[in-house]
């Protein structure tokens, strides 16, 4: 089947994507998905305080997806993610104010760390989910260069309180093995892959 042919089957679907986050929404976009946006429900992120590493996305994304699941009908095809930062046997989360991202920043700094993101697909008759993995390698950052990036760039949405793709990413990051797109925030490479998994 040609790439147009693949796309235009996938594409077949009433695809949602249930995330608040725009860089899941771009990642989408740039491999010529057609969705729509569902994300005006707020629900609680918590999870076993037993789960560790990439057990914790994978089991958000799952109940994201029976969050919304309301939404399927007999074509919809929904897509959630999770996504953290692993650090030091613990998870770094997103920074409640300035001194918390600093805090955080300052952790990564110097360290590698881990990122994992969980994605689930469900539909109607079918649910399947799956997780990325990268690690992460930060240069030492000084004090001065991470307030610059938190304050111009307000990183409060973000796990680990940075975003690749950012500022701090281009002066910060000295190697990432493993997905980029997947510290971004969505494994695309690993989702299209499962998308035409599901049409075949």
């Amino acid at each position: 089947m040609k790439t147009q042919e693949i796309l235009n089957k996938i594409n077949e679907f009433d695809i949602i994507l249930a995330s608040k986050s725009p860089r899941r929404q771009q990642l989408l976009t740039e491999i010529g998905l057609k969705f729509r946006v569902v994300n005006h429900l707020d629900m609680d992120e918590v999870y076993p305080s037993v789960l560790k590493r990439e057990e914790i996305p994978l089991y958000l994304a799952k109940a994201k997806a029976s969050f919304y699941e309301s939404f399927l009908e007999r074509n919809t095809l929904l897509i959630t993610a999770d996504t953290i930062v692993w650090l030091e046997n613990e998870v770094i989360g997103k920074p409640v104010d300035v001194e918390d991202a600093i805090r955080m920043l300052t952790r990564l700094s110097g360290n590698m760390h881990e990122v994992f993101t969980g994605v689930c697909l469900k539909s109607p008759s079918s649910e399947k989910s799956f997780f990325a993995s990268s690690k992460v390698y930060f240069r030492k950052i000084s004090e001065e260069e991470i307030r610059y990036y938190v304050d111009r760039y307000k990183p409060f949405d973000k796990a680990g309180a940075y975003g690749v793709q950012e500022w701090i990413g281009y002066v910060g990051v000295e190697k990432i093995e493993g997905s980029y797109y997947n510290v971004m925030g969505l494994p695309v490479q690993k989702l299209y892959c499962e998308l035409i998994n599901m049409i075949q």
